[in-house]
């Protein structure tokens, strides 16, 4: 007997339970499709947005109106994480369905049509709007200017062997805004030395995740840094590692950090290298869980930086 195309599935590299499996059987498809099920991604979304933040507030100090825009930053990294989820499930719903990590997401199984997955991505756009045009201006015009980069994002595999290099220019696009929010520019030396190192940062463990389907990225001619790294996966993970933690140090540097900021930067570091402790490409598990340290990671350069400012 088949199975119904309307019954949920789960998807395969989801958390073993979650809230969603308690939803209510006609959300599920929906969560599922914007990651709810699979919550890192949020955190890795709006970590940039807290960490540009508390690095732009080194020299002045850390406002009352800054713990608002951390919980607008917040809300808005769950919304526009959702909805780019959905419009890359949008374009990749047939590539989806070829590779077996991905076989049993909603559109790719059949569990949320086109048409629904269409209205889900605007609902949710429109509250990362809601969420955007409660900051200040230069931060709204530079929140604004991502919106290229993520439409240009799905498609980047199909082009270029370094689809993780886009999305960290996109991912991290939070770091600018923040720094719009506070300093009034996203131009910042700090605010842009920043960016670059959460850049390579998000380059190093993407590449981790994308170990899990260099397989069936072959199969079907999707490109990935990992397939490009080929066999110097390791070496490649270690230099992107190297250089964001040194950008790191240098943004803190430019924005005057003290004490405090150094033993902050110590402990982000040990964590960010025992990633590549046992590090094996091929073993799928272990990738997926050194990917998902990097919410530590990203927490404790958050803790960094405010202290720093101490």
């Amino acid at each position: 007997m088949t199975e119904p195309l309307n019954t949920d599935r789960r998807v395969a590299d989801s958390l073993p339970t979650s809230w969603v499996d308690r939803a209510p059987s006609g959300w599920r498809p929906y969560l599922r499709l914007a990651r709810y099920d699979r919550p890192v991604g949020f955190w890795l979304l709006a970590l940039p947005c807290w960490i540009g933040l508390a690095a732009a507030r080194l020299e002045a100090g850390l406002e009352w109106s800054d713990l608002y825009w951390a919980l607008l930053f917040g809300i808005g990294s769950v919304a526009m994480r959702g909805a780019g989820c959905t419009y890359n499930d949008i374009v990749d719903r047939d590539l989806d369905a070829k590779v077996a990590r991905t076989a049993d997401r909603p559109l790719a199984a059949g569990t949320v049509s086109l048409k629904a997955a269409w209205g889900f991505l605007i609902v949710q756009c429109l509250v990362g709007l809601l969420v955007l045009i409660q900051l200040p201006l230069p931060a709204i015009l530079t929140g604004l200017a991502a919106l290229a980069l993520v439409a240009a994002y799905p498609f980047m595999k199909r082009i270029t062997w370094w689809p993780q290099a886009w999305l960290g220019l996109t991912f991290n696009w939070g770091v600018p805004v923040a720094g719009a929010a506070a300093l009034g520019t996203p131009f910042a030396p700090e605010v842009l030395v920043l960016y670059a190192a959460m850049i390579a940062w998000t380059v190093g463990y993407d590449t981790i995740y994308a170990c899990q389907d260099m397989e069936d990225d072959a199969l079907v001619g999707v490109k990935s840094s990992a397939r490009a790294m080929g066999e110097h996966i390791y070496r490649g993970v270690l230099f992107c590692y190297v250089i964001s933690a040194a950008l790191v140090l240098t943004a803190g540097v430019i924005a005057g950090a003290g004490l405090f900021f150094a033993l902050g930067f110590a402990l982000y570091a040990a964590h960010l290298f025992s990633q590549l402790k046992g590090f094996d490409p091929e073993d799928g598990m272990g990738c997926l869980k050194r990917f998902k340290s990097n919410q530590i990671t990203g927490l404790v350069l958050v803790a960094a930086f405010v202290a720093g400012g101490l």
